[in-house]
């Protein structure tokens, strides 16, 4: 029996795909020859030649193989293929989060796309990043414009191109999905859990279809989101070489990029972003949820007005 392909959209390309991925939209008619294809494929010899069992990760030419325990073989090629062998009974949710997070990440990299790791917001018509580490509240934060009445662009996966000199860095639109923990839906008085496809623990995927911008637009700053010890939220601009290990230490998967061969491109890719784009740090306290205010200072840094979730969406 035939598999069926399904053409879709995401990160600016057009992808077939036999894994059924119902997070992305369909592909717009005349979109041309799929850019990337996603199969069904038995990766075990593949892995055992050129992983081993005690491997997460092995590199053989183009290609990037993945393991992931107790659910999924992944391999990653010339920017052009995602190959996947899910395990028995593997959940089916889990199996495509890591083909639209950890492997879409590395294909954009073969691509020469740069994925920052954190989530992305349309204001006055440009895309604003939320970046940081696990837990510093980049979905959360997004969520709360999302409820202000702004559009979401990207959620974890964020693809800018930066490669031409002569305009600013494109953010590429991801998929109309977040995935939010049960205590951010709770603060942010969402509806209960419930709702939502569990993806691991108490997180949740949380779809955004009707508050979604599916159009490429310019980035027009990032803002790195950092939990310390202080009193009160604070936002100061990040100036000059600072700028990258802070875009290099926030790109998506950046461990992987000695093993991609990629380290000269992606210092290239950060020096043109640290150049074009504004960049600032965002402190807030530890402990309390302090989004209103964290969206003032970053909408005072965008210079834009506070829309309300009965608004017209900043298209």
């Amino acid at each position: 029996m035939d598999r069926v392909r399904m053409p879709m959209q995401a990160f600016g390309l057009h992808i077939v795909s036999e894994l059924p991925m119902p997070e992305l939209q369909a592909a717009e008619a005349g979109s041309g020859e799929a850019q990337v294809e996603v199969t069904l494929a038995d990766l075990t010899d593949e892995w055992r030649q050129y992983g081993g069992a005690a491997s997460y990760c092995a590199i053989y030419d183009d290609k990037l193989y993945l393991r992931v325990p107790d659910l999924a073989l992944y391999c990653v090629e010339g920017g052009r293929s995602i190959k996947v062998s899910p395990l028995p009974d593997a959940p089916a949710a889990r199996v495509r989060m890591y083909v639209l997070g950890t492997c879409m990440g590395v294909l954009l990299m073969q691509r020469g796309t740069l994925p920052l790791h954190g989530s992305a917001v349309l204001m006055n018509g440009q895309a604003y990043a939320f970046v940081g580490e696990s837990g510093a509240g980049k979905s959360t934060l997004a969520a709360a414009f999302v409820r202000e009445g702004f559009s979401i662009i990207s959620d974890d996966v964020i693809a800018v191109d930066a490669s031409s000199r002569q305009t600013a860095p494109i953010v590429a639109p991801a998929y109309p999905q977040q995935k939010l923990w049960q205590t951010s839906l709770e603060q942010l008085g969402m509806d209960g859990a419930e709702r939502y496809t569990p993806l691991y623990e108490t997180k949740y995927a949380v779809p955004t279809n009707a508050d979604f911008h599916p159009s490429p637009v310019p980035l027009g700053g990032v803002f790195e989101l950092d939990k310390e010890h202080v009193d009160s939220v604070s936002l100061m601009a990040v100036q000059g070489l600072k700028k990258l290990p802070l875009l290099q230490q926030h790109t998506y998967r950046h461990e992987l990029i000695p093993l991609l061969g990629r380290l000269q491109w992606h210092l290239d890719m950060c020096v043109a972003l640290s150049r074009t784009v504004p960049i600032f740090k965002l402190r807030r306290p530890a402990e309390g949820f302090l989004v209103e205010e964290m969206m003032r200072q970053i909408m005072d840094a965008a210079r834009m007005p506070m829309l309300r979730a009965s608004s017209t969406k900043a298209r």
